[in-house]
């Protein structure tokens, strides 16, 4: 009997791996906690990513910066922290000197984890107020403060031409998506339609953007948006995928699948998005990475193994993918970091 299901394991595991025909080598780069949001740097050779891994004394997410190969050669490599490790960070990304990391951060509201805020029988997600973005160096020293507006500003990343910035920021009265320099100056909104735009991610040659948004359309669906929105909530369960110019011009809707597609990515060759979704789940939870072109055709499913995978990036190359997945998590909650040799 012990053999057969030992048979049986094994037989499901290569099933597995064979449907997941564009991911080879898949290794995993770290081992407890929530990990998300990893982004490669320009060189491709580290990430830095979000953790609230308890083993590192965390009691709510704080940005580390990853060595690839130091992480893939130990399984209990503890990356450097970048943050302040006061309040609650999110959204990191490697500045263009390879050595400085944008993130954003509560820390200046106090040193504590702010509330979380529960509405019972709804997902939700908060907005926090006194994000504000930075620039730390590789000591985990900030040397710069990026945002200063009213209101939360966070979800930034940084072009691959390393000159511009976009983020996420409700100083207007909703969340809408505003470029600045890669210094801070020169911030201007981009987006103006009513819903979470958030998320986004310049195209490889830094013309375009891909993102999430909410945009509610009928009347109950604004009434709430707005009364969630008062709350510093949103509700992340019905999002769709956008593309537009740099400067918010040529908008157009990518996906139409309903339920929530989001944590978009553009493949390198600017013609296809990666992206996590559960629009196919009977469930719900269940969300998968596939890949649609640009134009909104050529849907296709990239994971199927555990029920949550997201946060795709491919390297600049186009030969790596980096994701979170609480697959091969012993049985627990644990989200970790996956990277994967790309094959087309």
């Amino acid at each position: 009997m012990k053999q057969l299901i030992l048979f049986i394991s094994f037989f499901i595991t290569m099933l597995m791996a064979a449907q997941e025909k564009h991911l080879k080598n898949l290794t995993r780069l770290t081992n407890g906690g929530d990990n998300a949001e990893a982004y490669f740097s320009p060189d491709g050779k580290s990430v830095s990513f979000q953790s609230n891994n308890k083993n590192w004394g965390l009691h709510c997410d704080q940005i580390f910066k990853m060595d690839l190969k130091d992480a893939a050669k130990d399984s209990l490599y503890k990356p450097k922290l970048i943050s302040t490790g006061k309040g609650r960070t999110t959204c990191s990304y490697i500045m263009p000197n390879g050595k400085d990391v944008l993130y954003a951060s509560t820390h200046l509201a106090g040193d504590s984890c702010p509330p979380t805020v529960e509405i019972k029988g709804k997902y939700l997600w908060a907005v926090y107020h006194s994000f504000d973005i930075f620039v730390s160096d590789k000591k985990g020293k900030v040397i710069k403060q990026l945002t200063n507006a009213e209101g939360y500003d966070a979800e930034a990343t940084i072009s691959p031409k390393g000159d511009k910035i976009v983020f996420t920021s409700i100083r207007s009265g909703d969340l809408e998506l505003w470029t600045m320099d890669i210094d801070g100056k020169n911030q201007k909104q981009i987006t103006t339609g009513l819903g979470y735009d958030g998320g986004a991610f310049f195209s490889s040659d830094g013309k375009r953007l891909v993102f999430r948004s909410s945009r509610p359309k009928t009347e109950k669906e604004i009434k709430e948006y707005k009364e969630l929105l008062s709350k510093n909530l949103v509700a992340p369960t019905n999002m769709e995928i956008y593309t537009c110019n740099v400067d918010g011009s040529d908008l157009k809707q990518v996906t139409n699948l309903g339920k929530a597609n989001w944590a978009p990515f553009f493949h390198p060759n600017g013609k296809k998005i990666i992206f996590s979704t559960n629009h196919h789940s009977k469930k719900g939870y269940d969300f998968q990475l596939f890949m649609i072109n640009d134009d909104g055709t050529g849907l296709e499913q990239i994971t199927n193994e555990s029920i949550f995978n997201a946060f795709p990036m491919f390297s600049s190359d186009g030969k790596k993918l980096i994701f979170s997945s609480n697959r091969k998590n012993h049985g627990t909650r644990d989200t970790n970091l996956f990277i994967a040799e790309w094959v087309d």
